[in-house]
Order: C-alpha cells, then sequence, then structure tokens
C-alpha cells in the first residue's frame, strides 16, 4: 500500500504522511482502520523504524491518527474533516495564484478548462 521514492528530494516521513493523507482523503483508509505497526511497515519499506515513527508522530500531532498503547495506530474519526479544512485553507493561496494567472495574461476559460478537467477527472 505504501511506497516510497528513494530518489525524492521529499524525506521519507514526509512521504508517508502524504500517503496516509491521501488515502484519508480518497476513501481508501478510514476512520478506525488500523495503520501498520512501525516494525512492520520499517520492514516492508526497507526504511529505519525511527523514521516511520517521526511519520507517525506527525500524523497523530495533526489528529490524523490516534495510538492506542498495545493496540497501534488508528485513523481517528476526524481525520477527513481535518484534512479538508487544511485543504480549504490553501483557498487563499490559490487566490494569490489565480491573481498572478491574471496579471501574465492567462485567459478565464483557460483556467476553468483546468479545473473542469480536475473534476471531471474519475480519480478522486
Amino acid at each position: 500500500m505504501f511506497q516510497i521514492d528513494n530518489m525524492s528530494h521529499i524525506p521519507v516521513y514526509e512521504q508517508l504522511v502524504g500517503q496516509v493523507e491521501m488515502y484519508v482523503l480518497k476513501g481508501i483508509l478510514n476512520a478506525g482502520d488500523r495503520l501498520p505497526s512501525v516494525r512492520s511497515l520499517a520492514g516492508s519499506l526497507a526504511v529505519n523504524p525511527n523514521t516511520i515513527q517521526k511519520a507517525m508522530a506527525e500524523l497523530d500531532r495533526k489528529g490524523i491518527i490516534c495510538s492506542v498503547p498495545g493496540k497501534g495506530c488508528f485513523i481517528s474519526e476526524q481525520a477527513q474533516d481535518i484534512l479538508r479544512e487544511e485543504h480549504r485553507g490553501e483557498l487563499k493561496e490559490f487566490k494569490e495564484q489565480l491573481k498572478r494567472f491574471r496579471m501574465a495574461g492567462i485567459e478565464r476559460d483557460e483556467i476553468e478548462k483546468c479545473v473542469d478537467e480536475v473534476y471531471s477527472d474519475g480519480d478522486k
């Protein structure tokens, strides 16, 4: 399920955090789903367990997962809401980018076409 790109400039723990978040948003991981243990994930990905633990700590800090001592880490009930709200916060940046597009002479219909392509794509 999880894959690491060792050639990426993105740190491994950030790749893992991003993948968990993407899987939650796509509905592949749902509230209550148990994540693999740090040890098993480290073994299957050939990654240092401390790196996996760092990713889990970040997900826990953000409220995406909750850790149950002796049982493992689970996707939290609020994970999707937290992630959706986080992305809504990025709308301000998006508006600023749209202003730069307008100044660069990119027409509204080009932008609308891009938006339509993204929203009509079957891949959530």
